[in-house]
């Protein structure tokens, strides 16, 4: 496969440019990563625990119980 050395796609300048206007982008984009993704690996007590915790949801929650 031919590769265009240099072609520079409309999205990759459109990211550039914004990276260049806006500095610290990246950084609050990997603090905004770490606080959903980036979590420490729990230990199989602490899963099971969480696991037994949790209450169970009708599958349909609007539903009466008779």
């Amino acid at each position: 496969m031919p590769k265009f050395n240099g072609y520079v796609s409309d999205h990759t300048k459109f990211i550039e440019e914004l990276k260049a206007k806006t500095p610290g982008m990246e950084q609050r984009q990997q603090e905004g990563r770490s606080l959903l993704w980036d979590k420490l690996p729990i230990s199989l007590d602490e899963e099971a625990r969480i696991k037994q915790s949790r209450l169970r949801q009708n599958a349909y929650p609007y539903q009466n119980k008779f």
